[in-house]
């Protein structure tokens, strides 16, 4: 891989896929490929195979796909399991008929099992039944995940890395506390209460799951590593955490002290926890050399930084805001 290579990344505009577009831009990599959703429908086999054969990228970083938290798995099971396998099987197998030199598709901790020992190494995988909750959305990833090895083992290559972050945030992330994963969900309604002077903040469950939350950027250091190694020769999926986990209590505690608000949390547990625990064992990707820079205190400044930068457009940020 050299500052020429043609680098196709997907989903640019999103969470990850913005994050990497950042890093490739600052490590000096100038031929990079993006497409926004109306310009190129990932879902249209025939537009992504002509997309694939008229610009040839070298590398493809993968980080499309139909994303959300508890209500949104719960109120469209079947849109995310539509969506996310159409839009896998259409680039998977372009890559592969156009003979991308390495492609990086992203799983997600959720496709472990909702019991399982902890850190959660990947040969856990499919060893129990991942939480009911966020099911639609892991059984399509675990699909994704799978027909990349099955294209490796087919092919005697490996091209398609499969890796595998825990609960990433970051600039560019989904804001709604309607749709979106627990950290930035709770920046909103932290935000919106210490604007409007309320003095209590109701979140859902009882705040004692725990969850290792992974800077995108540090994500993207983890693509660009990968794709920078000079052999293919890896184990594979590979798990991409920081080496520490907290309860969502304690985030949300974070979380207020960040942003300023004085006031109290009031836990609803009616409503449902989701998964336990879920803390990656990431042993592997240290040992191929990497490891991560931002810490949680860091990770949260900027992000409700750029939350407050960016207010104006987050009705329409999964769909509209550049951010790269």
């Amino acid at each position: 891989m050299n500052n020429q290579s043609s680098i196709y990344v997907a989903g640019h505009t999103g969470l990850i896929g913005s994050a990497v577009v950042r890093r490739l831009h600052k490590a000096g990599y100038a031929n990079i490929l993006t497409r926004s959703r109306s310009e190129l429908d990932l879902q249209d086999s025939e537009g992504v195979s002509t997309f694939f054969d008229q610009f040839r990228p070298d590398y493809v970083v993968f980080a499309a796909g139909r994303v959300g938290g508890i209500i949104e798995n719960q109120t469209f099971p079947a849109d995310f399991m539509n969506e996310n396998l159409a839009t896998q099987l259409t680039v998977l197998q372009a890559a592969r008929r156009f003979d991308v030199k390495k492609l990086i598709f992203f799983g997600s901790s959720c496709m472990y099992p909702r019991e399982c020992s902890q850190p959660m190494a990947e040969s856990a995988l499919l060893s129990g039944q991942p939480e009911p909750t966020s099911l639609p959305y892991a059984i399509s990833k675990l699909v994704g995940l799978h027909l990349c090895l099955a294209y490796n083992k087919q092919d005697g290559k490996t091209r398609f890395l499969p890796l595998i972050p825990n609960s990433a945030y970051g600039p560019c992330d989904n804001f709604d506390p309607n749709s979106g994963h627990v950290l930035a969900a709770l920046i909103t309604k932290f935000h919106q209460a210490k604007v409007s002077g309320e003095k209590t903040v109701k979140l859902w469950g009882s705040g004692t799951p725990r969850r290792e939350f992974i800077h995108a950027d540090d994500i993207a250091g983890a693509c660009l590593h990968l794709l920078e190694m000079e052999s293919n020769e890896m184990p594979l999926p590979i798990n991409v955490g920081v080496g520490s986990d907290i309860s969502i209590k304690e985030l949300a505690d974070l979380i207020g002290e960040t942003i300023g608000y004085p006031g109290s949390v009031e836990w609803d547990q009616s409503k449902p926890d989701g998964c336990p625990r879920k803390f990656l064992d990431s042993g592997r990707m240290r040992n191929l050399g990497w490891k991560p820079d931002v810490s949680l205190a860091e990770g949260l400044q900027n992000t409700y930084e750029w939350y407050l930068n960016h207010l104006d457009s987050l009705p329409f940020l999964r769909d509209r805001v550049a951010c790269h």
